[in-house]
């Protein structure tokens, strides 16, 4: 075998350990520097990591999967909503790249990519959701929105209120 057919071969092996680990549910309360209030969450988009801050210099930390190239903001805002069990419209921008798909997913659905809970965030059409597709936990998957593992986001759910600030970083 020559080299070059080793390397290609051992990448692709090594690939395929790393995607073949998803995310496991189990928020850790983590050391965390920043000047932020506690009970605000923080998205370190390039960590794919939100931050329930504590305290100060403490935070629970959960993995996350972020917008994908194109699609991934920066900016601060507040939950305005809290659901359980949400059905799922389409925004305009999905429905474009996917025509195919349903105006309204029910909630419970195994086919609604929002989860078990959904909380919106004010100013625009992204939320902090659970997933149907743990494996995207942890990669840069969506149009903006922040996805968490069930169990995560109802960890999280049961923490925060409606009105909590969100600030979201690249």
């Amino acid at each position: 075998m020559s080299l070059r057919a080793a390397v290609a071969v051992a990448a692709t092996i090594a690939a395929g350990l790393v995607m073949a680990e998803p995310a496991q549910a189990r928020p850790d309360v983590v050391g965390f520097r920043g000047d932020y209030s506690p009970g605000t969450i923080v998205v370190k988009t390039n960590e794919r990591r939100l931050y329930l801050v504590v305290d100060q210099g403490r935070a629970v930390r959960y993995p996350v999967g972020v917008g994908r190239a194109g699609k991934q903001w920066a900016g601060t805002t507040r939950i305005d909503g809290k659901y359980t069990n949400p059905a799922w419209s389409p925004p305009a921008e999905v429905r474009r790249d996917k025509p195919s798909m349903p105006s309204v997913i029910p909630g419970g659905s195994p086919r609604n990519p929002m989860g078990v809970a959904a909380m919106t965030l004010s100013g625009g059409e992204y939320a902090i959701h659970g997933t149907n597709a743990p494996g995207s936990v942890g990669g840069f998957v969506s149009y903006g929105c922040i996805r968490m593992l069930n169990a995560d986001i109802s960890d999280l759910f049961q923490r925060v209120s409606v009105g909590t600030p969100v600030v979201v970083t690249r």
